[in-house]
């Protein structure tokens, strides 16, 4: 029996990128002998087993044959003359199908070092195109090393073509899509997912929403860059940068969508854009079944994001009644992840990555003094109706406050 490192753990090793997982290989073992030693049994479609002290997942090597549709049509074999060669040739990319044994020697039968070394994601063999999830883990991976470089070989991209225009994409579950564009997202450069798949022509399969946009063309003195595609993926890039959480990312991502519904004559302008863009952005949505709180963030980014922009001009009752539908009393964490998401807005555009944004301080300066009114201060004689009416009021009128004071320090 010969228990190798495989995959992830020996590739960013190599990179010197930080990494968490370790995944083995067993070559030359049957499943009695792992249960024997104490192995835990965790695999349904081929046999999986949990160190019985570490945990870590030792898989006994196998080979595969493509037998249905979809990244589940598949069927696995294990035994122990199954070799190492014939475990590794089943992965994605050469830079996955690199080994190393307990004694650190490294296994490289197809050239994953040498791609490491030129920053190029490569398939291993043709048997790539039989597995459509794959386009969507290589489009991660493009994003997740874009920082040192990488890029999607050419033929490996001309593979990812034919997977999405097969219908072999409609195999892929929606859990399975959004759990792989939700990792996408949280990259380093999660503009690069949607850039790959769009090179591979998947985007129009898988998004169609976010794919419409590219072309689009928006008034150059508010996007210099014009195109509405390349404004999501810079507004994209921005949330990256500011290293934002999921649901900031994912609003960011769709805040435009209903800039594809403009009508033609009244482009390069885009009135009502925001309203239009509540049904792309729920459909999509509901088609990847994304959770409610990220999907509630999303929707209220996309109708709310000029009113964040235009914020300093408003009145303080127009303000008050901004933070209510954004459930300011109840949900403050979104008052700033939306301040986070229209800045980002803001920033991702030719030339004014660099911009300030006032507006996104001004609406937690805003936040604050309306959170500030407290209940307790409320008169007893009021009853009924009187109450939410003093409130409101007061609220306003601490906003009203913050406002002038604001305008006294500027």
């Amino acid at each position: 029996m010969q228990v190798y490192l495989v995959g992830g753990a020996v590739r960013d090793q190599l990179l010197g990128h930080p990494y968490q997982e370790k995944d083995y290989v067993v070559v030359g073992a049957t499943p009695e002998q792992l249960l024997a030693q104490g192995y835990q049994p965790v695999g349904k479609d081929f046999p999986v087993f949990l160190h019985p002290s570490s945990k870590e997942e030792y898989a006994l090597a196998r080979t595969e044959r493509k037998s249905g549709k979809g990244y589940h049509g598949f069927e696995f074999h294990t035994d122990v003359d199954v070799s190492l060669e014939q475990d590794l040739i089943r992965r994605d990319l050469t830079i996955n199908a690199i080994a190393m044994d307990e004694q650190g020697k490294i296994y490289d039968p197809y050239h994953g070092q040498e791609d490491i070394n030129n920053k190029i994601l490569r398939h291993v063999s043709p048997a790539f195109a039989e597995d459509p999830l794959r386009v969507l883990r290589v489009a991660r991976f493009a994003a997740r090393y874009a920082t040192y470089g990488f890029r999607v070989a050419d033929e490996t991209i001309a593979l990812m073509k034919q997977l999405a225009n097969s219908g072999e994409l409609s195999c892929l579950t929606p859990e399975r899509i959004w759990k792989e564009t939700s990792r996408a997202l949280m990259e380093p450069h999660a503009e690069v997912y949607f850039e790959t798949l769009r090179q591979c022509q998947a985007l129009k399969v898988l998004f169609p929403e976010i794919d419409v946009l590219f072309g689009i063309p928006q008034r150059p003195e508010y996007h210099p860059e014009i195109d509405c595609g390349v404004h999501t993926l810079m507004a994209l890039q921005q949330a990256c940068q500011a290293n934002y959480a999921l649901d900031v990312r994912f609003a960011v991502l769709v805040h435009d969508l209903g800039k594809a519904l403009t009508p033609k004559d009244q482009l390069p302008r885009h009135i009502m854009h925001e309203e239009r863009g509540l049904v792309p952005v729920t459909e999509l949505c509901q088609r990847l079944k994304v959770p409610t709180n990220i999907r509630l963030l999303a929707q209220v980014v996309c109708k709310e994001h000029l009113k964040c922009h235009q914020l300093l001009q408003l009145k303080p009752g127009t303000i008050w009644r901004l933070l209510q539908r954004l459930d300011v009393m109840r949900r403050p964490e979104r008052v700033k992840a939306f301040a986070q998401a229209c800045q980002c807005d803001a920033k991702g555009r030719l030339g004014l990555e660099d911009r300030d944004y006032p507006q996104a301080d001004y609406l937690l300066g805003a936040m604050q003094a309306v959170r500030d009114v407290k209940v307790q201060d409320i008169p007893k004689e009021l009853q009924g109706s009187e109450i939410g009416e003093y409130l409101i009021s007061k609220r306003i009128e601490a906003i009203a406050e913050f406002k002038k004071a604001s305008a006294l320090t500027e």
